[in-house]
């Protein structure tokens, strides 16, 4: 198995989950990130002030496919959420090992 972490920007989640599906990636996990690459700060208003946000929003995916099947998820994902701007993400492919886990407790 294959760990794909793609890091995107948030108002893309929707499209990327939607790619994802019709790629036939049925398990996705997705949370909140904040982190920066080149683009490093932004200007953000805060009640009419103007200030330097060191780290931008963003949304981690995680989801695990078995290897042949890494290429298609990784199109889907670049289809969906590719803007062509500084700061659309990044994704990282790693590899996985099922670990079974047991309930703990009475």
């Amino acid at each position: 198995m294959k760990l794909v972490v793609a890091v995107i920007k948030p108002f893309k989640l929707d499209a990327c989950l939607r790619a994802l599906a019709d790629a036939g990636v049925t398990d996705v996990i997705h949370s909140e990130a904040r982190g920066y690459g080149r683009q490093k700060t932004h200007l953000q208003d805060y009640h009419d002030d103007r200030f330097a946000v060191a780290f931008l929003p963003k949304v981690r995916v995680e989801f695990s496919v078995a290897p042949e099947q890494v290429k298609r998820a990784i199109e889907a994902v670049l289809g969906a959420c590719r803007t062509g701007r500084q700061g659309d993400g990044k994704i990282w492919v790693l590899d996985a090992r099922v670990a079974q886990a047991q309930a703990v407790g009475a």
